[in-house]
């Protein structure tokens, strides 16, 4: 696109003559014909238009992207409805959704037409376009349902309208998430009407204090009409510093207020000197009634077994499991996993819902726990179930029915022909062209919603494809989605494999365990970037990878570097070897100590040693957990992938040794 900088004035012309050269400038570039542009310069400006609210250029834009009949046209129309939409008449809109029915910001639109409609109180409308609105917004949701208590406003039952609606929106209320404003208007409403009940906010007050959002759960408790700002400095003080607080009793136990108050202090203090929390609570749990005091071990027992205390079991054990919620149900059994208290760990995981017993972990550790109680038969049916699905416990299922995998079944490899007809689909285009032009969510966003409802043999074609673009990450994914017919080769692909052994080579590292760690780190996009700061292939944080860069002796390192693909894998296996040295050859948890750092990787230890299955499941940060069994998991594939050592999977992760040391009780918050 042409820049106004390519034109030269000169310095010493007049300032008038300045302002004639530049409006001759702009009409010179305004009246160039939209063929002097390209496509993706065109779709460029449409972005920027949209951007900036322009939406004079923008229409100008939609149509030439039009008349060009660009792939990508499509979204500069929706950008400009986006901009139009509150002017829009109904005709238009539904005229637009369905022109672009099958495009998937065509429900995204829908959803911002149904907000419109809500602040409207077009109720009529609203309810015939809701039903077609698929996708999960929390905003339309508690519209409709504000909806529903408004179409029945003034009538005779309209109370028993707000009862029925309230059963609906509680599992909206009783969370600690923010909620949009459409739904802080509904429970106002419902709270006028008398159903939403005093009990039900200090309810969620505790549940966004355990959740450590004391803004959220002050802005909760002002609905009660009794409490003031002044009233609510407590929480602050119990936040500031709960072991004062509760030596000082700072407030009464007599109030709800001072109730959460006091047990949000307990629960503070918890998270960072348990053993202190555990004595303070000792001396003050009589003050509370049965259920607040049974709530007050629930939170001590969660983060006493979080910490690996020692009495973690005896502490749940003072809560009634009528009391706990499903992350306590399952540190309940983590507890009884790392002392290997079989009978408490089946008991623990019988008493979580339905629901969750289904999780792979916790079928896998109850056919465990039926093993080690001399019940073969009951845990064998169980073992043989999660054997055939191919995940982390299914290759642990596997190993205890004493069967060895060589090497995953490739059930299907998709052909040209296949690969051919997916290509061809105008939503898989639009999403490679998107992809190309950096528009990554879009450009998931159109694929997810290409591949919506293929079947297994679509979806590897689609994954090949993908894989073919050298679009890693969404040829994983896809692969992955695959219920019965599987391709390894797509789900565990070797891309820059010179790259990767050597460097595996020169730091005397199994490439497949390389390989594992760096399909969960980024997919094999070199362009991945967490939300914390990692970057690159191998997800290096900045002060690690200059670390790391100084030890190697790379002269002259900066940070863009971390997105060359050979420095980037040169200084994540050096960091992996460092890692491993650390951890005395332990993959496990150098693998760990590279997610969350060599210190907590180390702090997880028992006294004695432990089986790595159990250290793994009882890492008290979720995402390392679920991070190194999938590493793990990952590097038990490529291992038959590689040729490399194959070896079963619980051997594969081994022993952790003893630390030798008593294990500390006292730990970092999530």
């Amino acid at each position: 696109m042409i820049s106004l900088r390519s034109y030269s004035f000169g310095p010493h012309l007049p300032l008038m003559s300045y302002i004639s050269l530049l409006g001759l400038a702009i009409c010179s570039f305004l009246s160039l014909p939209a063929y002097a542009f390209s496509d993706e310069q065109l779709f460029q400006h449409a972005r920027e238009s949209y951007a900036a609210k322009n939406e004079i250029a923008l229409a100008e834009d939609a149509s030439q992207l039009k008349a060009q009949q660009y792939i990508l046209a499509p979204y500069a129309h929706y950008w400009l409805m986006l901009l139009r939409l509150n002017d829009a008449d109904d005709a238009e809109v539904q005229a637009f959704l369905t022109q672009y029915a099958d495009m998937p910001f065509a429900d995204r639109l829908r959803g911002e037409w149904l907000k419109k409609l809500a602040k409207q109180a077009d109720w009529e409308t609203f309810f015939s376009e809701y039903p077609n609105f698929q996708r999960e917004d929390l905003a339309v949701q508690c519209y409709a349902l504000q909806g529903q208590i408004e179409l029945k406003t003034g009538s005779s039952d309209s109370l028993d309208q707000a009862k029925t609606v309230w059963e609906q929106a509680k599992p909206i209320w009783l969370t600690s998430a923010e909620l949009p404003n459409g739904c802080n208007q509904l429970f106002d409403n419902l709270q006028k009407s008398g159903v939403l009940t005093s009990k039900d906010i200090w309810a969620r007050v505790r549940i966004a204090l355990q959740d450590n959002k004391l803004t959220l759960a002050k802005s909760i408790a002002n609905r009660i009409p009794s409490i003031s700002n002044a009233d609510l400095k407590l929480l602050d003080r119990a936040f500031q510093n709960p072991q004062q607080f509760l030596d000082k009793k700072v407030a009464s136990y007599k109030s709800p207020l001072g109730v959460e108050a006091n047990l949000y202090a307990v629960d503070r203090l918890a998270r960072s000197k348990l053993d202190n929390a555990i004595a303070s609570y000792n001396r003050l749990q009589a003050n509370f009634d049965a259920d607040d005091r049974a709530y007050g071990w629930g939170r001590i027992a969660l983060h006493a077994a979080r910490a690996h205390h020692p009495n973690a079991l005896s502490y749940f054990s003072k809560t009634g499991s009528s009391h706990l919620d499903k992350e306590q149900l399952a540190w309940q059994a983590r507890s009884a996993l790392r002392v290997e208290n079989w009978e408490a760990l089946q008991n623990a995981i019988l008493a979580m819902p339905a629901k969750q017993q289904e999780d792979g972990a916790w079928r896998y550790w109850l056919a465990r726990a039926l093993k080690a109680q001399n019940q073969p038969v009951e845990a064998n049916l169980l073992f043989n179930e999660l054997s055939r699905e191919r995940h982390y416990y299914g290759w642990l299922a596997i190993d205890e029915l004493g069967s060895l995998m060589s090497s995953p079944d490739e059930e299907y490899t998709t052909t040209d022909i296949e690969v051919m007809a997916i290509a061809s689909l105008p939503a898989i285009k639009r999403s490679i062209e998107l992809h190309r032009l950096d528009m990554r969510w879009e450009a998931r966003a159109e694929w997810v919603w290409a591949t919506r409802n293929f079947d297994d043999k679509q979806l590897l074609a689609a994954a090949e494809y993908a894989a073919r673009q050298k679009w890693y990450d969404i040829a994983i994914i896809t692969a992955d989605n695959t219920k019965q017919v599987h391709d390894f080769n797509l789900r565990y692909p070797t891309p820059y494999r010179d790259m990767i052994h050597r460097s595996a080579k020169d730091e005397a590292l199994d490439e497949a365990w390389v390989y594992g760690l760096t399909r969960q780190e980024s997919r094999f996009m070199h362009y991945a970037k967490s939300g914390v700061g990692a970057s690159g292939l191998m997800q290096l944080m900045p002060a690690t990878a200059k670390w790391a860069a100084k030890r190697m002796g790379l002269d002259n390192y900066s940070h863009d570097q971390i997105h060359d693909l050979g420095t980037n894998i040169d200084i994540g296996t050096y960091y992996m070897r460092h890692t491993l040295d650390l951890m005395n050859g332990q993959a496990v948890m150098a693998t760990a100590a590279y997610n969350a750092g060599p210190s907590r990787a180390k702090r997880w230890m028992a006294s004695n040693p432990m089986e790595a299955a159990i250290y793994i499941e009882t890492i008290p940060f979720s995402e390392t957990r679920t991070y190194v069994q999938r590493v793990m998991a990952n590097a038990h594939i490529y291992a038959s992938r590689l040729g490399t050592k194959i070896q079963s999977l619980k051997t594969r992760i081994g022993v952790i040794p003893g630390s030798g040391k008593p294990e500390l009780t006292d730990m970092d918050e999530e």
